[in-house]
């Protein structure tokens, strides 16, 4: 699924590109032939330019003779090669990065979800303990103090469930953008944070 992330596509390109040119500086080991042609027509009057006599027909056979100056053809191959293993270190390193991001964003978002959970029982029972309170003070046994102190402890829990779902979308979304965008078919899709 990394491979999908654009600084490894790209890193991996760069890295493809560099190895390629190993392969063109080893071919100038080997000589180059080019042939090349020309057809033409030649005549001292113009009138006489397009007759059958005035046809003219050049081919050439060239030979790169570069082949042979091994020491510069070695030191090209050397330079190919040097920039393949530079090229091979900043793959590597842009893969190390990516893992470290998809890992970072793996555990927030376990934590998260872990936090929210927490954070929901703690706003259902403080909204029980209100509603406890509140029948109390109905029934004379408890005064509006203590109501109104359990309906700040519900207030507040609400409160942090609702920064802590905030947070966990927030981890989804990390987590969404460290995988490339998505994840397998064959993984269950976490439930949205508003469904919960």
């Amino acid at each position: 699924m990394l491979r999908r992330r654009p600084d490894i596509a790209a890193a991996e390109q760069r890295l493809h590109a560099s190895t390629a040119r190993i392969g063109v500086a080893t071919a100038d080991l080997f000589p180059r032939f080019t042939l090349g042609g020309l057809i033409g027509s030649q005549a001292i009057d113009s009138s006489a330019l397009f007759e059958r006599g005035s046809e003219t027909r050049l081919v050439a056979l060239g030979i790169d003779w570069s082949f042979l100056d091994i020491g510069r053809v070695r030191a090209r191959i050397a330079a190919s090669d040097a920039d393949a293993a530079g090229e091979l270190a900043r793959y590597q390193q842009t893969v190390l990065l990516a893992l470290e991001d998809t890992e970072n964003a793996l555990v927030r978002d376990a934590r998260a979800r872990s936090e929210d959970e927490h954070l929901e029982r703690a706003a259902v029972d403080s909204a029980h303990a209100a509603q406890l309170a509140r029948v109390r003070f109905d029934a004379g046994a408890a005064d509006l103090l203590e109501v109104l102190d359990a309906e700040r402890t519900q207030l507040q829990s609400q409160d942090a469930f609702a920064d802590g779902r905030t947070r966990s979308a927030t981890g989804a979304v990390s987590l969404y953008v460290a995988l490339a965008g998505g994840w397998p078919q064959s993984l269950p899709m976490r439930e949205s944070v508003g469904q919960r």
